[in-house]
């Protein structure tokens, strides 16, 4: 019989001395990825649209003892992307964990009432933004001997949903890029994953839980009977940062009440 021994949970899924660059950081799962992550020693940096909210946000984090830094992106722009990782190499000298979290969905309607143009636009920035970011960190994983790459899907993009096929299409994809990725950067030692939410209590959710046949549809269809909160997805995204998960990448990750059970 083998023990293990030294085993310490504390620092099994610290993040200390880490940096991590979160995007759509303002708000929702992003911001409470961020919260977790700089609690758990990491310094953030903070990435999304709006100024105002992001450095609300990082000031919040450093009143708290944290470090947090805001870089105000847009992930369809690649020129914001390459600023994004400059600035964080430029404020805290190393690049550890990507959360690509950022994400949008402009339509919710019918196939036939969608446009080319919405659909370009779901796919640049939910599948071509994580990879040109996650493009970016890889020179500077490998320079350290590794990092974590996180790219936020969804349940959408296992199980197809009416009303939601551009954005599911768009996870779909992110998930077969998070295991493309696995496989060509493990040997790096750069760990890939995807986390696929269920439904989650965020403002980006609103459509759906505020509307309330839709709401009560999805809680008969969920075994715990409850929307998540952003926190059920944080704490899965500090164990799959963290060296707790040393051995895990390539997965797709369910965090959905068992909706796909």
């Amino acid at each position: 019989m083998t023990t293990t021994q030294h085993l310490s949970l504390p620092h099994t899924f610290a993040l200390t001395d880490r940096v991590a660059i979160v995007t759509g950081a303002s708000r929702g799962i992003g911001e409470s990825i961020a919260r977790t992550f700089a609690a758990a020693g990491a310094s953030v940096v903070l990435a999304g649209r709006k100024p105002e909210a992001l450095q609300a946000v990082a000031a919040s984090i450093r009143e708290q003892g944290h470090r947090a830094h805001a870089v105000p992106t847009h992930m369809g722009n690649l020129e914001a992307i390459d600023g994004l990782v400059e600035d964080t190499l430029a404020t805290f000298g190393r690049l550890d964990v990507v959360v690509n979290n950022a994400a949008t969905n402009p339509v919710f309607g019918p196939l036939l009432d969608m446009s080319p143009d919405a659909f370009r636009k779901i796919m640049e920035v939910n599948v071509l933004g994580p990879f040109e970011l996650a493009r970016r960190a890889v020179p500077e994983m490998q320079r350290q001997g590794g990092g974590v790459v996180l790219n936020m899907a969804s349940i959408g993009g296992l199980e197809s949903a009416p009303m939601l096929a551009f954005y599911g299409a768009s996870k779909a994809a992110l998930i077969n890029l998070t295991r493309s990725m696995a496989k060509e950067w493990g040997a790096a030692g750069i760990r890939v994953n995807a986390i696929c939410p269920g439904l989650i209590k965020t403002r980006f959710s609103a459509a759906l839980w505020e509307n309330e046949a839709i709401l009560q549809h999805s809680l008969e269809q969920t075994p715990l009977r409850r929307m998540g909160e952003p926190e059920d997805i944080a704490n899965l995204a500090l164990f799959l940062a963290s060296d707790a998960a040393a051995y895990c990448t390539g997965g797709v990750y369910l965090a959905d009440g068992g909706t796909l059970a």
